[in-house]
């Protein structure tokens, strides 16, 4: 009889499929270590798994080391031109600009660092390599005026491949120009401390990025001047191992400290307040 009879109905599924999203996950490059990108976030983008440290956008690092609400930039007003008629360099520009969203290749602000007025240049690899042009020079000259003016420490943290090839002998003099009113800076007895992070090549390492009152880095960066297949190339033998890295150039005198990116806040302000001689802010005391 029908009414005895079972019939099997479909049944709808119970589990709806969710869709993450792609940017939910990140990889470490040196490890391959995944993990959710929050964590890396946190963890002011260190891998948790072997520590090495990430790439961080201008903005970004000057929110770690400034305290917030304190930040201002200087020189945002400024853009690369093409000065030469190099090549397809006006449609880089403009890739640079979209796919970074900066003005150019270093951010400069003012700011406190656990309420220590300071200037600070923070270059961005991601427009161009962080390449060394007119606009970069520009805009370390102003802000290291402004550092005169003013009687404020100076602080620059460097990521580059050196000199911008597209305006040539142009970007060769910001060299010059970044190097002059450090010196201006040196001679006023005004402290100028160079982070180097990774990579800090090329013309950046051979000017400005060298000339610190302190030298600082952070673990593994890659540092030097030409890469070391075209120094191996020209010396013709085999280079030490770890040759160019930030812990390398510690061990033969050419950085003072490696100092790694949670301590670099505090570790930055103990040393400017030595420098400068002026006491920790109020409620900075225990930081310090």
């Amino acid at each position: 009889m029908a009414w005895f009879r079972k019939e099997k109905k479909t049944r709808p599924p119970r589990r709806e499929r969710l869709e993450i999203p792609r940017d939910t996950w990140e990889k470490c490059e040196a490890c391959g270590h995944t993990d959710i990108r929050d964590k890396f976030l946190r963890n002011l983008n260190v891998c948790p798994a072997c520590d090495f440290h990430r790439r961080v956008r201008a903005w970004d690092y000057a929110g770690i080391l400034l305290d917030e609400g304190s930040i201002g930039e200087v020189g945002s007003e400024l853009r690369s031109v093409d000065p030469l008629g190099f090549p397809d360099y006006p449609a880089r520009l403009k890739r640079a600009l979209a796919n970074a969203g900066d003005s150019d290749a270093i951010l400069t602000v003012t700011g406190l660092l656990e309420g220590l007025p300071v200037g600070i240049g923070i270059m961005d690899f991601a427009f161009m390599g962080g390449s060394m042009g007119s606009v970069v020079g520009e805009k370390i000259a102003r802000l290291g005026q402004r550092s005169l003016e003013k009687k404020h420490p100076l602080v620059i943290l460097s990521a580059s491949g050196g000199a911008r090839m597209q305006e040539g002998v142009l970007s060769l003099m910001q060299m010059a120009k970044a190097s002059a009113v450090l010196s201006q800076l040196a001679e006023r007895r005004i402290p100028y401390v160079s982070i180097l992070t990774n990579p800090t090549t090329g013309g950046v390492s051979a000017s400005f990025a060298m000339l610190g009152d302190a030298i600082l880095a952070e673990p593994g960066a890659v540092i030097g001047f030409a890469g070391p297949r075209v120094i191996k190339q020209t010396l013709g033998q085999d280079l030490p191992e770890g040759f160019q890295t930030a812990e390398f150039l510690v061990d033969h005198g050419m950085v003072d400290s490696v100092v790694h990116r949670k301590e670099l806040r505090g570790t930055l302000s103990r040393l400017l307040r030595h420098m400068t001689g002026r006491p920790a802010a109020a409620g900075h005391a225990q930081d310090n």
